[in-house]
């Protein structure tokens, strides 16, 4: 009739390995630029709180998770008490604080 029918090649045995290496070159790209760009920055990020945090001591001013802002009276491995106001001490878990504050160029909260 009008239409003649079309057949298909046979395929031409085994793909090479450049091509399934063509094929995944694309993938491996993209992994090494959200590495680069978002996962390598992140881990740098929490590595640099996590030594500041271990690094609070008596003194220090602090911001927890709350949005808290204190002075730390007393630490210890874990928690560290807090001195939110005169005589008001709370008790907190040092892995909620946000921020550290160096008390030597912190500007009084009540100014």
């Amino acid at each position: 009739m009008f239409i003649s029918p079309a057949y298909a090649q046979a395929a031409g045995g085994q793909a090479s390995g450049a091509g399934i290496a063509m094929q995944m070159l694309p993938l491996v790209l993209i992994f090494v630029v959200f590495y680069f760009l978002l996962i390598r920055p992140q881990q740098k990020r929490m590595k640099e709180h996590k030594a500041k945090i271990d690094a609070v001591k008596k003194g220090d001013q602090v911001v927890t998770g709350g949005g808290l802002v204190g002075k730390v009276v007393r630490v210890d491995d874990i928690y560290a008490d807090v001195e939110l106001a005169p005589g008001m001490k709370v008790k907190a878990v040092k892995s909620t604080f946000t921020d550290v504050i160096d008390p030597m160029t912190a500007k009084p909260a009540n100014d």
